[in-house]
């Protein structure tokens, strides 16, 4: 199975009507881009550890005795899903692809305050996990900081619609 042929296909519900927008590829090649990028994989790859380390974490002071609510398990478990689904945002922006990197920006904004946002809520996250989402959330700030970066801003203008054919 060819994972190009399969990654269009998801790209194609990631990305929408934009899908198909590609950055030329002596922007995706320029050294600071890949540079850059690589840096935002690093950061994401440090967000998804803390994540795996927080389920760790839950599931040994569920197995000392600690009882977890379901709130508490579904937000643990949603959080390392998405934070795992970064990863494909960076790939396909690594091979030029305009929707990814928007996707990114996005993310790297929205969810950072989302995870902030709810650990407002009095009662509903253990302290322990509290600390862990505002981590997080410094750790995906840093993500979003690299991805509005002067370069990559530049290097990632949104393109015009591809040509037909």
């Amino acid at each position: 199975m060819d994972v190009e042929v399969v990654a269009r296909v998801l790209d194609r519900i990631g990305g929408g009507r934009k899908a198909r927008l590609r950055v030329p590829p002596e922007h995706t090649e320029h050294p600071e881009s890949r540079r850059t990028l690589a840096d935002v994989a690093m950061g994401i790859t440090a967000a998804f550890s803390l994540d795996v380390a927080a389920v760790l974490l839950a599931v040994v002071r569920t197995e000392m005795g600690a009882s977890m609510s379901w709130i508490v398990w579904t937000r643990l478990v949603m959080i390392s899903l998405l934070t795992a689904s970064l990863y494909y945002f960076v790939w396909r922006a690594q091979r030029g692809w305009w929707w990814a990197y928007s996707r990114l920006r996005l993310f790297s904004v929205v969810f950072p305050v989302v995870a902030v946002a709810s650990c407002f809520i009095p009662g509903l996250y253990p302290t322990w996990m509290i600390i862990e989402q505002v981590v997080l959330a410094v750790i995906l700030l840093v993500v979003a900081t690299l991805l509005n970066s002067r370069h990559l801003r530049a290097a990632y203008v949104k393109p015009g619609p591809p040509a037909a054919g």
